[in-house]
């Protein structure tokens, strides 16, 4: 059986893998047989079984014939095992670690990898997120960002196009394209209760190579919170200027929570 080679990351080889996946589809089976429906060599198959065996994920139910541990609970175990290890981990992280006045700026190069970060980021959102998006990127984030408005979260959002985002404040900025061609890229923006952001720009036809930074430093988090305040400003300011200082009732309403949102 073909397998993606993460799955050896479980802690079982290759060959534990197919004979447990060709037991749940065959069982009560012997070795002999069980060695022909996997394609593991006869002369390993004993000792694979013999592993999983003492492992409890393979019982022997007598006459040399062998049945799976059933799949929930090998998952159920599996999923144990991990987060067993990973608690003895952080124990030995938090025991190592010592306080320090460095808070250091990561970068994040994959396209995926930024989404991934910007989701986790938002699902973890307590009070207040301020993001700048192009709609590239927004169609993807979008239910993500709306599930946080749903769970109280405060979404302010910068459209650098059309608004794909169901959202109470939000602007259209004035001059994505002109940014986008001075700046070669997409902008992108996100910043979280005031203590994360991520930040960067996807170069044009390069986006999967672009490095997009990620960083808790108060200071920096501060600043790029702040730049995105101001570009409703920017917004504000535009609006007066196309309507000869005529704002609706929105855009005032907007402007007051804006102001207050130190």
């Amino acid at each position: 059986m073909d397998l993606p080679q993460n799955l050896t990351q479980l802690g079982l080889s290759r060959y534990e893998i197919n004979t447990y996946l060709a037991l749940v589809g065959h069982h009560p089976v012997n070795g002999s047989r069980l060695s022909r429906i996997s394609g593991i060599p006869r002369a390993r198959i004993y000792d694979v079984l013999r592993g999983l065996t003492d492992k409890g994920f393979v019982v022997e139910a007598g006459d040399g014939l062998y049945v799976p541990l059933p799949p929930e609970e090998f998952v159920k175990r599996l999923r144990h095992s991990f987060s067993s290890i990973l608690g003895i981990l952080e124990e030995k992280i938090e025991a190592a670690s010592t306080t320090t006045r460095y808070d250091y700026v990561w970068s994040i190069r994959g396209y995926d990898k930024v989404i991934d970060k910007a989701r986790e980021m938002i699902g973890s959102a307590r009070k207040d997120i301020y993001t700048r998006l192009y709609p590239s990127e927004g169609n993807i984030l979008c239910r993500d960002l709306e599930k946080a408005t749903a769970d109280g979260v405060s979404v302010k959002y910068i459209s650098m196009g059309p608004c794909p985002v169901t959202v109470d404040l939000y602007v259209v900025h004035p001059e994505p394209e002109q940014i986008e061609a001075d700046h070669g890229g997409r902008t992108f923006d996100l910043v979280v209760d005031k203590k994360e952001l991520l930040v960067g720009l996807f170069e044009k036809g390069k986006a999967d190579r672009s490095p997009i930074n990620w960083a808790k430093n108060h200071w920096f988090v501060i600043t790029i919170r702040d730049s995105l305040r101001h570009d409703f400003y920017h917004y504000i300011l535009h609006a007066l200027y196309q309507k000869k200082g005529l704002l609706t009732r929105r855009e005032r309403a907007l402007y007051e929570k804006i102001t207050r949102d130190l």
